[in-house]
């Protein structure tokens, strides 16, 4: 791969796509300048550009890729599928077959209901929280993201730090315009692993409070993992006080285990929400908990649905998925993968002299520039070097290598990178170290 790409298809087709789409772009997220990717197509670990370069693929659409783009096992299913339709006015064979695979993957889930993005997942999660509670306000964790819905798109990982008021007593920041001030009353923030005022607020305010959600691996904000004790703590909280305890498991369901979050950290929630990697990349969530809070849910008095609700190649998808995931090594393999890119990188970035920190599990992780040790939370991460993460991410993907711009983002990983993907990104990695430290 040559140091300057030849991108002019790729510019006239983003040139284009302004034209007609805000920014470009169908989600904020996919924008990043002048240079944004226009993307032709994928299989297995790699993406091309319109320009048809291609690119080893960390981002593997913000984690849902997690088998390999247009894996065939998963495509296969799909087209048979859609033979017999795509969408039906009742619940579907298929759809049964789904919801028994995830009941008995996941760890406290007895009952499912599906939907179509993680947004609509941790909405309805909050609507079931509220009717099983008769409350109404929400704790959320600072830095952490639900989705684009209204109630929960507050003090996210996209915050400026010097809006966030002080530690002891944070402030909810909208995250966007167009939310309606009042909003602001239902939420309850609180920095991420930070026991002590967590057990203070929910003592002195759980009359209020419906729900706690949280992210178990703090994806969007370098991946940070909880401290011990920490899930232990929100669960006993909730179960002493009757609060719903949300996990919100969008990303690291069915990735850091077949079991998601509530397998691999031992914690379970009395909801949790799936999307990502249930269907490899085809548009389909669930929302699944206790028998007790889920039963809530009832025509007529507890409204949940959706023209689209677990539609035919969702189902479809998320079935080969599932069980790819549930009979063969495929999540083990991403693991020691992950792991052996987690070592060579934190081995090139220790030998160039960068002050850095690897977060995250192997599935699923970051490298942080400019901090020593582990973040435990948002502010944490003021002083990461963003500039220099940017700069590097830069050099990496004109070597082929896509991973997030954003410095607070995750690099997935997905059954499809081969020994041989892990060599080229480290001698990408290290060739672009030296060239930015040249730079410099």
């Amino acid at each position: 791969m040559s140091s300057e790409l030849p991108l002019s298809k790729t510019r006239a087709f983003f040139a284009r796509a302004q034209s007609v789409m805000p920014w470009g772009v169908s989600s904020n997220f996919r924008y990043s300048g002048e240079d944004t990717p226009v993307i032709s197509r994928g299989q297995g670990a790699y993406v091309w550009d319109a320009d048809g370069n291609r690119y080893i693929d960390y981002r593997l659409a913000f984690g849902p890729i997690i088998l390999g783009h247009a894996d065939p096992r998963v495509n296969r299913r799909v087209h048979e599928a859609i033979d017999g339709g795509t969408l039906f006015a009742h619940t579907s064979v298929h759809e049964v077959e789904l919801a028994e695979r995830i009941v008995r993957m996941c760890p406290g889930v007895d009952m499912v209901r599906f939907a179509n993005s993680g947004t609509e997942a941790t909405m309805h999660a909050l609507r079931i929280a509220r009717a099983h509670t008769n409350r109404e306000k929400v704790i959320k964790f600072e830095g952490d993201y639900h989705g684009f819905h209204d109630y929960l798109l507050w003090s996210t990982a996209y915050t400026p730090y010097g809006s966030i008021g002080s530690r002891r007593s944070p402030t909810p920041v909208c995250n966007s315009s167009g939310i309606p001030a009042n909003v602001r009353d239902l939420i309850i923030v609180l920095p991420f692993n930070e026991f002590d005022l967590l057990e203070r607020t929910v003592r002195a305010r759980w009359g209020e409070i419906a729900a706690i959600i949280v992210e178990p691996i703090a994806a969007n904000m370098t991946s940070i993992l909880p401290r011990p004790g920490w899930l232990e703590l929100i669960r006993r909280l909730c179960d002493e006080y009757g609060i719903v305890m949300i996990v919100d498991e969008v990303k690291t369901g069915f990735r850091i285990a077949r079991g998601g979050a509530t397998e691999y950290f031992g914690v379970r929630g009395d909801l949790m929400t799936y999307a990502k990697s249930l269907a490899n990349g085809y548009p389909l969530a669930a929302i699944g908990g206790s028998k007790k809070v889920m039963s809530v849910i009832e025509p007529g008095r507890m409204a949940h649905g959706g023209t689209y609700c677990a539609n035919g190649p969702g189902v479809a998808a998320a079935l080969a998925t599932l069980e790819v995931i549930e009979t063969t090594e495929a999540l083990q393999t991403i693991a020691a993968r992950g792991q052996r890119l987690m070592q060579g990188i934190d081995d090139v970035l220790t030998e160039a002299d960068l002050v850095h920190t690897m977060t995250g599990v192997p599935a699923m992780f970051s490298f942080v520039l400019g901090i020593a040790s582990p973040p435990g939370e948002y502010r944490d991460l003021i002083p990461m070097d963003v500039s220099l993460y940017e700069r590097l991410q830069e050099a990496m993907r004109r070597r082929g290598v896509e991973y997030e711009h954003d410095a607070k983002e995750p690099l997935f990983l997905c059954e499809a990178h081969t020994e041989a993907d892990i060599d080229l990104t480290l001698t990408a990695l290290a060739e672009s170290v030296k060239e930015v430290k040249r730079q410099a």
